[in-house]
Parts: C-alpha cells; structure tokens; sequence
C-alpha cells in the first residue's frame, strides 16, 4: 500500500468549510492505491443532518419576516443580494393590476402578478417562490390603484455564496 500526499488547495478548503472544527486536520490530505469503503457525513458535517430536511431552512419565522400591504403605490420590498423567499397574496376590483418585479437600474421585469381586465369583480391570487438578487437588483411589490391591494412577506434565506441564513431563533446542533 503507498501513500501519497495531495496538496490541492481547493480540496483543503473544501475540507476547513466541511468541517470547521478539524481546520483541514492540521496536515496535508493524502491518497492511497488501496480501496477504502466511504461513509458520506456530507450531511452532517455541513450542520444539517440527515433527518433534518432543507426545505425547513426556508422556514417562515417571526423574527425574519418582513411584510409590507403595499395599495395604489410602489414600494421596495428587498434590495440585498441572495436568496430570497416571497410569500405574495393579492386582491384586486375593476381594472388594476398588483405585481411583483424585479428592478435593475429603472428597468423591471414582471416576475408574478394579478391583472384584471373587467370593469368589475372581485379577483384573488396567491404566490409563494424563491427570487434571486444580484447586486443593484430590487424586489418591487406594485399596485396602480385604491382597488389593488398587495401583502408581501419576504425572507433571505441565502447569501449570494448559498450560504443559508437561518430562521430567526433556530440554532442547527
């Protein structure tokens, strides 16, 4: 059996960033030409285990929410980089519209939204997704008129890295 060492930083990094508390074991990494059975602690030792699933990550809490009732205005609602979770409901009367887009530099995109084109009636609609931000880019939540009424809750629940950001009072063991 022959051990060679593995000096890739790339490797060493992945490792100090998998497993903190080891700081890359203090060596160089090493290989060797034997077979070796591997147990993935990928979970694990990224802080969340096996039995705990992603998606609560996205968790709504008290403490990281921020909601707007944004009515016949535009209002930003997010402006930081990362990822984001939108919880989005709108109710709209007549010929109004209430949306959710993105903006960069004065230019926005349409990413959700509740157009009514009758003259009446009552429309409801309701969304939930992730949006990502670049640096410079908004969420805008937007109602054109009285008879548009917009609720926004948002969340970052990642940094531009996919860093995530845990919900407000939860603290991974």
């Amino acid at each position: 059996m022959s051990i060679s060492s593995v000096t890739s930083e790339a490797l060493q990094l992945k490792l100090r960033q998998l497993l903190p508390s080891q700081q890359g074991f203090g060596t160089d990494l090493s290989a060797q030409d034997t077979i070796v059975p591997i147990i993935d602690l990928t979970a694990a030792a990224e802080g969340i285990g096996e039995t705990f699933p992603q998606s609560y990550l996205q968790a709504l809490a008290f403490g990281s929410q921020t909601s707007y009732t944004i009515q016949n205005t535009t209002t930003t609602v997010a402006n930081t980089a990362g990822f984001w979770r939108v919880n989005v409901s709108a109710t709209t009367n007549g010929q109004v519209f209430a949306r959710v887009e993105l903006e960069n530099g004065g230019v926005a995109k349409k990413i959700w939204s509740i157009d009514s084109k009758a003259t009446s009636g009552l429309l409801t609609k309701n969304g939930d997704f992730i949006v990502y931000l670049d640096t410079n880019d908004t969420i805008q939540g937007v109602s054109n008129n009285n008879n548009s009424v917009l609720d926004i809750s948002v969340r970052n629940i990642a940094t531009t890295n996919g860093v995530a950001i845990n919900p407000s009072g939860f603290a991974p063991q």
